[in-house]
């Protein structure tokens, strides 16, 4: 038993390193080597630069790429920017308590999601439009291009209020690792503002510890599928949605110019990280410079209200968009400039139900299914952590991030492409749960990281002092008394799974759907009262997911409030 109990952590360290590494290796290799010319069973028996140079004559792949790296960086900068001058403001006080209580439940919400409340709200005849309509006379809506402006300002709005909740959250996570107070009250007696203190003195420390997850957001904000097709441009639209195209083209000879363009929009989200590399030096010199001359900025009000007030137009529009889709889901006749329905009726859910089934039934099988492997690697691999004393270095990090950094839409391809022609037709669901996997792995194991080493091991000090072996202490403290942050980064893992489009499109081929692919299909026809049906469900699995992850702990512990950490 003791020779199993050393084994089995060691195996899920190594499964799970298997897991983030090979996929990626074996997907770039399925999607370089047709982008050569490679591929035997489509007639490609020769490299050849051949796919380049078709994919250099296609009109306006140039413009695509841009529009691709330009949307990344402006997302992640304005929502790091957010982040970084809330905390710096507010850290510390009730204030950000409160918020995170706020913010912390759109990490449930999906992208796509997201992205179509968002639209619903701010469209020409959105409901914005509609609360200002009666005292500006407008009886019509506007005639603007939003969302799918060509600047792609709609998307870059709609990656910031996906995309600042969850910098906000690993940033507070990171927060309990510094100084703050110490911190605070060194800054204050040499007289520098509350923002400037901080920037000064803990942000250094604390940006080295959030990188890779903003690393994450440039990698997906440069190369998304889902929310650019929902509020994106159009004509030309982002390099991630041109892709999607050449995949999904009948003629099969377009594997070859998909495949170049997915190198394509590898080179692009690496020319977004260098660019940001260089916007990190910058930043560093500015900062070292303005320490060194003294600056203060003690006059720090203005922006600090300002950073409160978007993060809670932030909040508000999330969840502001969640309703409107449950209005629209439930809406009768809802004519312009009508701030509500006439009417409000089941029809759209009925007529939705007999088409919904199997996409569920999809979602909950993927999600749960690569949700619990997910869940027992992380245990095995904490375990052995514990077993060698040896925590997560900054390499076994950056390992962790791999697959949330590399463009999903360059390596899902590839996974796609060896998939098809291996002839693994019949393994298609265990295939898409394994990918899926991919994915949920990382945001597992850093949900529930801190707190398995947070626990106190004396209890296990004790256990063991009594007799009891290591699979047993595992099984009746540690587990029993983590069972909240256990469940926590199940939902979080499920939420994710729920949330995953392209990996979804790719491997499902469209004989595979969930609820997601379905809600971002529906996005060209336009039929808002569908739209509110299934991105509404696809916000109400994860809640679930999360209420019960809340409820749950609270019936075990109810007579053993001891156990609760």
């Amino acid at each position: 038993m003791a020779g199993l109990t050393a084994r089995l952590p060691r195996s899920a360290v190594a499964l799970t390193l298997g897991l983030l590494v090979l996929p990626i290796t074996f997907g770039l290799l399925g999607t370089l080597l047709p982008a050569f010319g490679y591929l035997p069973a489509l007639g490609g028996d020769d490299l050849s630069l051949q796919p380049f140079r078709d994919l250099a004559a296609t009109p306006g792949v140039a413009t695509a790429a841009v529009l691709s790296v330009a949307t990344g960086l402006a997302a992640t900068f304005i929502s790091l920017g957010i982040t970084l001058v809330f905390v710096a403001s507010y850290a510390g006080t009730p204030t950000l308590s409160r918020l995170q209580h706020l913010l912390s439940p759109l990490l449930a919400v999906p992208h796509a999601a997201a992205a179509f409340g968002f639209a619903f709200l701010i469209a020409p005849s959105g409901f914005l439009i509609r609360l200002v309509a009666p005292l500006l006379g407008i009886d019509r809506p506007p005639d603007i291009l939003i969302p799918h402006d060509p600047m792609g300002l709609t998307m870059i709005a709609g990656l910031v209020i996906k995309e600042t909740p969850f910098l906000f959250l690993v940033t507070l996570a990171a927060l309990l690792q510094v100084e703050l107070p110490a911190a605070r009250r060194l800054a204050a007696s040499f007289g520098y503002g509350r923002i400037a203190g901080f920037v000064y003195l803990l942000w250094p420390a604390l940006y080295r510890q959030i990188r890779f997850a903003v690393y994450a957001v440039i990698a997906y904000s440069s190369s998304v599928v889902d929310v650019a097709l929902i509020l994106g441009p159009d004509l030309p639209g982002t390099l991630g949605t041109r892709l999607v195209q050449w995949m999904n083209d009948p003629d099969l000879s377009a594997r070859f110019l998909a495949s170049a363009g997915a190198v394509l929009q590898l080179g692009v989200t690496v020319v977004a990280l260098l660019s940001w590399f260089a916007v990190e030096r910058l930043a560093s010199l500015l900062l070292r410079l303005a320490r060194e001359k003294g600056w203060r900025f003690l006059r720090d009000q203005f922006l600090r209200r300002a950073s409160i007030l978007i993060v809670g137009l932030i909040g508000g529009a999330v969840f502001a968009g969640l309703a409107i889709l449950a209005l629209w889901s439930l809406a009768g006749l809802w004519q312009f400039p009508d701030l509500l329905p006439q009417n409000f009726t089941f029809r759209s859910w009925m007529s939705a139900l007999p088409r919904i089934a199997d996409p569920l039934v999809t979602t909950l099988v993927t999600g749960l299914a690569s949700t619990l492997m997910a869940i027992l690697l992380t245990i095995g691999c904490l375990e052995r952590e514990l077993q060698t004393g040896r925590s997560v270095g900054d390499k076994a990090l950056l390992m962790l991030y791999l697959p949330l950094i590399v463009p999903q839409i360059t390596f899902v391809f590839g996974l796609q492409l060896l998939f098809i022609y291996s002839g693994g037709g019949e393994y298609r669901l265990i295939a898409l749960v394994l990918v899926h996997l991919v994915f949920v792995l990382p945001y597992v194991f850093l949900s529930l990281a801190d707190h398995w080493r947070a626990l106190d091991r004396r209890y296990e000090i004790i256990a063991t002092a009594l007799g009891r072996s290591r699979i047993s202490v595992l099984l009746s403290i540690r587990l029993p008394m983590l069972i909240r942050p256990i469940l926590t980064a199940l939902a979080v893992g499920f939420a994710v799974s729920v949330g995953q489009y392209l990996p979804t499109l790719l491997i499902g081929e469209g004989r595979l759907s969930t609820i997601t692919t379905e809600a971002v299909a529906l996005a060209s026809g336009n039929n808002r009262r569908v739209i509110g049906v299934y991105a509404l469900l696809q916000t109400i699995l994860p809640f679930l997911a999360f209420a019960l992850a809340a409820l749950i702990p609270a019936a075990l512990h109810r007579n053993r409030r001891d156990m609760r950490v």
